[in-house]
């Protein structure tokens, strides 16, 4: 995990602080020449604050080199990438099916059909083995990311839909743990190079790129670290490498990155030099591929085989080395601040049963919660599958741990959680209204978690909680 602070690095302060007086000089350089650009939009997806748009600050970095494999690196589109559609206000809804029951939604845990308010026409998934496809609805404010994405026999099938907030941080949570279509949870659009930055005129890309690293760069223990909150699944078994996906791998500031014959390679070392690239997927036997916008034109040999351009990918490569820690952080707007790493770790997914008569609501993972129709009783429905627990292994809490749950409600609905272990009762919240909170001690191991969520009367209503380290 990263740290805005610390007490020891691995250079003096007196080397550290040019460093950092420079990264905020062109900081405030970057946000003065991007001032009109808006974020949480189509272009310029996600928070001013998000990890992708944030610039680290005397970043330290580590000793492992990303190591040769079959294959020159890439930087550039590739049918690995992603295509970035736009819907409108126009544009009609599609249900997204699959032969299987529906797409993967590993947010609810369930197979279901998906209906996509407003669907691009020009939508196109990508020709690799991932069909990776994202939409962008600025009118929903949220980023659709779609996985084995394919049109056939007039319908639209997809193996798993993921989304995330268009202005959120770009980054799951231990609650909402899966919002993209790569391995490490994330969109597959974000950190790409867009089409409109490649003829903006600027000496470098304003966000973190991202990338893929084959099996003897990428770790298998950890397979992933903050802010990734998944890896692939056999990670753990094929990979030999240094480096967890979700690490921030930079370029060096002394890297002289005017010297690279490719001037879009130059571009994107600038880039590796103040934001970095976030490690989020899985190659086969490419040291590193940093991906571009599926029509953008990013194409290092256009024209041929560009050898210069490979030498420069190999220069790149041996100098590019993971981020250990930061001195503090720059958002999108030249600003300095601290992230809140403070996330949410409860979620409301799993199988719910009704304690009264009225018909069980679900689980909705738009809203992140239980939505009750209006009716004139009362409906009371409980859940203790423990399948909201978080799955990431830096999300669980120590025993101990002083924690803060929040009640997030509306219409009047009511939340409990009650924690029981083979010598009784723990904790038990009581019902509570929005807003309201209860902090305890997080139990250890061998508990179980009951959730409870009551509608309100004659009026829609939700129930959904907040779980967070408390002050």
């Amino acid at each position: 995990m990263f740290y805005t602070t610390h007490s020891s690095r691995r250079k003096s302060d007196a080397a550290a602080l040019p460093a950092l007086a420079l990264t905020l000089l062109l900081s405030a350089i970057s946000g003065q020449a991007h001032a009109a650009d808006t974020f949480g939009s189509y272009a310029k997806p996600y928070a001013a604050t998000s990890y992708w748009n944030s610039m680290p600050v005397a970043p330290v970095l580590g000793n492992s080199g990303i190591p040769t494999s079959q294959y020159y690196p890439l930087v550039g589109e590739s049918s690995s990438s992603t295509g970035v559609f736009q819907a409108k206000s126009t544009d009609g809804p599609v249900v997204v099916t699959s032969d299987d029951g529906g797409p993967w939604d590993p947010d609810s845990g369930t197979r279901h059909d998906v209906t996509i308010p407003h669907w691009p026409a020009d939508t196109k998934p990508a020709a690799g083995g991932d069909g990776h496809a994202d939409i962008i609805d600025p009118i929903a404010g949220v980023v659709y990311s779609f996985w084995l994405l394919k049109y056939d026999q007039g319908r639209w099938k997809a193996e798993q839909v993921t989304w995330s907030k268009l202005d959120g941080g770009g980054w799951p949570d231990p609650a909402h743990y899966y919002q993209g279509s790569r391995a490490a949870g994330v969109a597959s659009s974000a950190g790409l190079i867009r089409t409109a930055e490649m003829t903006d005129g600027q000496p470098y890309f304003h966000h973190a790129l991202t990338m893929s690293m084959t099996n003897n760069g990428l770790s298998a223990k950890p397979t992933y670290i903050f802010p990734a909150t998944s890896a692939d699944g056999n990670a753990a078994t094929t990979n030999t490498g240094p480096f967890p996906e979700g690490g921030l791998m930079m370029l060096p500031a002394s890297f002289d990155a005017q010297a690279l014959s490719n001037p879009m390679l130059r571009r994107v070392a600038e880039t590796l030099k103040r934001y970095g690239a976030y490690v989020t997927d899985r190659n086969y036997g490419t040291p590193y591929e940093i991906y571009a916008e599926i029509g953008s034109g990013f194409d290092l040999n256009k024209n041929g085989w560009d050898q210069a351009a490979a030498n420069d990918l190999e220069k790149m490569r041996v100098a590019m080395r993971q981020v250990v820690s930061v001195g503090g952080w720059v958002d999108g707007n030249g600003a300095t601040f601290t992230p809140d790493n403070n996330l949410n770790i409860l979620s409301m997914r799993g199988k719910w049963q009704a304690q009264s008569s009225m018909p069980v609501a679900p689980f909705d993972t738009m809203q992140q919660g239980v939505v009750f129709p209006a009716a004139p009783t009362q409906a009371v429905q409980m859940n203790n599958w423990n399948q909201g627990l978080p799955v990431t292994t830096w999300g669980i809490p120590a025993p101990g741990t002083k924690m803060r749950v929040t009640a997030v409600t509306t219409g009047g609905g009511k939340f409990r959680l009650r924690a029981t272990n083979g010598s009784g009762t723990l904790f038990d919240t009581n019902n509570m209204d929005n807003g309201q909170y209860v902090d305890i001690a997080w139990p250890g191991p061998g508990t179980s978690y009951w959730l409870y969520a009551t509608s309100a009367v004659n009026q829609v209503s939700s129930v959904s909680v907040t779980v967070k380290k408390a002050p």
